[in-house]
């Protein structure tokens, strides 16, 4: 089974490209998500942001907290997934949004 291409998967999909502004998201991830999945969902991402930086795993479990699980795990999205940390990357580079405000 495709998780992705299930009728709720669609659904948060289309709800995501529905928000407008930072407040927005953020207000419809605190709806949705638990403290504990948004802690691992920003885990994740800041994994893939250093490991872009070419930061090893020791420094990157430093900084994150993360497992060497996790960062293997978020490596190997990276590098041969679907291309989304790459593209949010690209974008928030381009727009200069890759701030932490």
């Amino acid at each position: 089974m495709d998780v992705f291409h299930t009728e709720g998967a669609k659904l948060l999909i289309d709800g995501l490209m529905s928000l407008e502004t930072k407040e927005e998201y953020a207000a419809f991830l605190e709806d949705l998500l638990t403290t504990k999945e948004m802690l691992d969902m920003s885990q994740r991402i800041m994994v893939a942001k250093l490991l872009t930086e070419k930061k090893v795993y020791n420094k990157i479990a430093e900084e994150t907290g993360a497992s060497s699980a996790t960062i293997s795990r978020v490596n190997r999205a990276f590098t041969y997934g679907k291309d989304g940390y790459k593209t949010v990357f690209k974008r928030l580079k381009g727009n200069n949004k890759n701030d932490t405000e």
